[in-house]
């Protein structure tokens, strides 16, 4: 059988580590993608980015029942596509955060759970809310699928969720997937500094998120409805890890307090072999509406078909193939000068995972976007991901 990490067992080490409740995962990423035609300008920048996570399982660890313990850590470095497309939302997600630009290492969740029953848990801490932000199928939430924030993270959440803040919250389970959530967050987005300052000071976001798995012709699936309400002052160019709106442009908008979103996602199966339950592929789909303003975004759609790879002997293989479209608010469209235009964004994500080794996936990936800078042509896009386990 073929080692899922590089360095294997360590001896040993790690599964004397995992048997006491101690899980170490540490990745690197690497990314080479440009624009091949159109958008602002062409050329193929190189990025790339570690991730070390530690999980700590109380119980095994002589602590008490039910409690577990999260941390993620980031290094990103190099550049990124993202400012050559004009588009307003990244086109690689995972080099935009925990910042966009630079070389950066930062402890971006430390997160505290503690489960009351088999079927209800609370947790506090530093939130990274895109590792919460999983929906099957696509890869949200991860590095094995696709790349484009539209089909990682719906945007509507962009002007009200920060990614990396404190918060905390609950969630009621069945069979250890989540039925109903509530969560409180700081609106402050403090992936690279401790946040102390800043503490709840520009009001809290609530989110909550209801989600109904199905068995549509037997197979697996999930309807979900989400919303969020902030309390916080912004306006329509308030920084957001989610979205650019702010390069280049030269608006005036006028801060407002309150924001709100509402969204609904899906995923279906179609195929499920009877071999690995975890071998599947299906159709998704999101869609989401956001306030006139501060929220640069009024509506969000997107669609795809994505899972394991059909091929058998590629057991270890995904794909996909999505397209999304974005809402741009009338508010920001009105606001921006006669010589920066903007218009709605809309484009196309396809990739192909290769597992090379259990620890090691080469994914081409391919994105034709038409940004919502009006000045900017349509961007044909081509990039190389490369991860490995360590």
């Amino acid at each position: 059988m073929q080692r899922t990490k590089l360095t294997g067992d360590w001896l040993g080490a790690r599964s004397c580590l995992r048997d006491h409740g101690i899980t170490l995962d540490v990745s690197t990423t690497q990314f080479y993608q440009g624009v091949t035609s159109g958008g602002l300008e062409q050329a193929f920048p190189y990025g790339g980015r570690n991730d070390y996570f530690l999980n700590v399982d109380g119980e095994k660890l002589g602590l008490w029942k039910g409690s577990f313990v999260t941390l993620h850590g980031e290094t990103r470095y190099g550049q990124s596509a993202n400012s050559l497309t004009g588009a307003l939302m990244p086109v690689n997600l995972m080099l935009a955060v925990p910042q966009p630009n630079g070389s950066i290492t930062a402890l971006t969740g430390v997160k505290f759970t503690q489960f009351l029953s088999e079927d209800m848990l609370v947790y506090a801490g530093k939130i990274n809310t895109l590792d919460d932000f999983k929906q099957p199928l696509t890869g949200a939430g991860g590095l094995t699928g696709f790349q484009n924030t539209a089909m990682m993270f719906n945007p509507v959440y962009a002007r009200t969720v920060p990614y990396s803040t404190y918060g905390a919250g609950f969630a009621y389970l069945k069979n250890m997937e989540p039925l109903f959530a509530v969560a409180v967050f700081d609106t402050n987005n403090t992936p690279t500094v401790s946040g102390f300052d800043t503490f709840f000071d520009n009001g809290v976001t609530i989110f909550a998120q209801a989600n109904l798995p199905t068995k549509f012709f037997g197979l697996p699936g999930h309807q979900g409805i989400s919303g969020t309400y902030s309390s916080g002052t912004y306006s329509d160019l308030t920084p957001s890890a989610y979205l650019d709106p702010l390069q280049g442009l030269v608006v005036r908008t006028g801060r407002e307090t309150g924001s709100w979103c509402l969204a609904y996602n899906f995923d279906q199966a179609v195929y499920v072999s009877p071999n690995d339950p975890k071998r599947m592929w299906g159709v998704f789909g999101n869609l989401g509406i956001a306030d006139t303003s501060p929220s640069p975004i009024r509506w969000f759609a997107s669609a795809g078909f994505s899972g394991a790879s059909p091929i058998p002997s590629r057991k270890l293989d995904s794909f996909g193939v999505g397209y999304f479209y974005l809402g741009v608010n009338e508010t920001l469209k009105s606001a921006a000068p006669r010589l920066l235009p903007l218009r709605d964004e809309h484009g196309v994500e396809a990739y192909y995972n290769v597992a090379v080794t259990p620890w090691c996936q080469i994914t081409p990936d391919l994105q034709v976007i038409t940004p919502f800078r009006d000045r900017a042509t349509t961007s044909l896009l081509f990039g190389l991901r490369a991860k490995i386990d360590f």
